[in-house]
């Protein structure tokens, strides 16, 4: 960074410290265009293993940048130290207002509890898993291993959400011997009298009581969400196959709260620029550049949910809510309007509950605890859907409760199927049945299929999914290329 910059970021620093902001180190660096639209399309991370999707997504950013669609002001990465980067060709105040925002993103990195078990290290990882992959591809061949890699990619969104930040989600259990049998009971001996005590006969016995014990009992034993940790335990997968698997469900799990706290992250970061520019770190002559440019960044656009609005407005709202004392049983009891419009208790509680907010909750927690009618109407929040008759997309409804169960319902699980692994031994064959948890929206058919067709090809065996098409319980079933569609009973 210039001199300049390097003064700015300083001062930038200190005030985000006086905003009681508690963040990791960060290390800013400035990168022309190119450079800025090469680590996007690796994630942040300019270290990745080579595949097509990053080619791809490169191929994206570039052309929208270039037609003046899209512009890459910041990129911030959760590592200790955070990685920031600036793209150059922004102006001065530009600068001062992404450096702002990127100290409320390695804040929230640092505290939000959904990144707790975040690998803090993960430039470093990246690093690592590009050797690892690199090693692979020298080994067995750039076609196999990058097919190996778009069948675990196509499988990505089929992890358990519900473990994020928990500290004792599942981890990768420690290698065995790939030719393990079945563990078998024998009566303590020394060596020389093993074939007296432990006859075959006799092993051959206790392994088929074993393997009958195994048909009864239920595997597993309850529903699994994460396909990966399934799959990497028990499909039958080469060691460099399933070295990989586990590598790719390790990424998929850092990005996870990230996605789960979009709205939260983005209106955090905001809320904090805008405070800091606003109070502290504008120049006169720089104000009227900032309002462009922080209008642009929080405004509306039709079709679309702006996280940087949304988030940055509510987190206003519960700040002045608890500043009032507008929450708790007798608030909630108020029935008239103009009184509530009018409460203020002066408890000055709304910095404490924002930087609370901030550490325990996700999008979904946050919009449904604090998302309320009165905000829902203050920003004109509605649901809409695509009229056939006029081909044009049309304002639905306006009610409070619809609104936010649409919206709660679109960031529930990222707004994925939930798809759980409820056999892995059906009919006794070592097939697998999938079984999705429906919510009232049927699964895409030629999408499922797909996917089953992917997941047959790791498991090896025939695979089956139960949902709900139509209203008709149904069993979806791959064996091979064969396809089957059966009505449960």
């Amino acid at each position: 960074m210039t001199p300049e910059l390097e003064k700015v970021r300083d001062e930038i620093r200190e005030y985000a410290k006086e905003a009681g902001l508690d963040f990791f180190e960060v290390i800013f660096e400035v990168l022309d265009w190119h450079q800025m639209n090469v680590v996007a399309s690796y994630g942040g991370f300019p270290n990745r293993y080579p595949h097509w999707r990053f080619g791809m997504e490169y191929e994206q950013i570039s052309k929208t940048y270039a037609y003046g669609l899209t512009k890459i002001y910041e990129m911030v990465i959760n590592n200790d130290p955070c990685y920031a980067y600036l793209l150059h060709s922004n102006n001065f105040v530009d600068q001062k207002m992404v450096m702002a925002h990127v100290y409320g993103h390695s804040d929230f990195f640092k505290n939000n509890v959904f990144f707790s078990t975040t690998h803090r290290k993960m430039i470093d990882q990246m690093g690592n898993h590009r050797t690892k992959v690199m090693m692979m591809i020298n080994r067995y061949g750039l076609e196999a291993v990058e097919g190996f890699i778009d069948l675990c990619l196509s499988l990505e969104n089929l992890i358990d959400f519900r473990q994020v930040g928990l500290p004792g989600r599942k981890p990768r259990p420690e290698p065995a011997d790939e030719e393990e049998g079945i563990e078998i009971k024998k009566f303590a001996s020394k060596d020389y009298m093993d074939r007296y005590l432990n006859p075959q006969e006799f092993l051959d016995e206790q392994k088929k009581k074993v393997e009958e014990e195994r048909k009864v009992k239920k595997f597993p034993d309850h529903p699994e969400r994460d396909l990966f940790s399934f799959l990497g335990e028990h499909a039958p997968l080469e060691k460099w196959q399933r070295d990989l698997l586990w590598m790719i469900r390790e990424e998929v799990y850092y990005f996870a709260p990230q996605a789960m706290t979009k709205i939260m992250n983005e209106g955090w970061a905001a809320y904090h620029h805008s405070k800091i520019m606003t109070q502290k770190a504008l120049r006169d002559d720089e104000v009227i550049d900032y309002a462009d440019h922080h209008s642009g960044t929080v405004a509306s656009h039709p079709g679309t949910l702006n996280p940087y609005k949304i988030g940055m407005e509510l987190l206003r709202r519960i700040e002045e809510r608890w500043d009032k004392g507008q929450f708790g049983p007798e608030y909630e009891d108020c029935q008239t309007m103009t009184e509530r419009s009018h409460w203020d208790r002066k408890l000055r509680l709304g910095k404490e509950k924002i930087f609370e907010v901030r550490r325990l909750y996700n999008d979904v927690s946050f919009l449904d605890t604090f998302l309320d009618e009165k905000f829902c109407e203050d920003q004109r929040l509605f649901t809409y859907q695509y009229n056939p008759a006029t081909k044009v997309y049309e304002i639905v409804d306006r009610d409070f409760q619809k609104v936010k169960s649409k919206l709660l319902q679109k960031l529930t699980n990222l707004g994925h199927p939930q798809i759980a692994v409820v056999d892995g031994d059906a009919f006794h064959r070592g097939e697998l049945t999938l079984k999705h948890e429906h919510e009232g929206i049927d699964l895409r058919i030629d999408w499922a299929w797909d996917v089953l067709k992917n997941i047959q090809k790791i498991w090896k065996k025939p695979v089956h999914l139960e949902t709900i098409l139509d209203g008709v319980p149904k069993a979806l079933s791959l064996d091979g290329e064969e396809k089957k569609e059966q009505r449960l009973v």
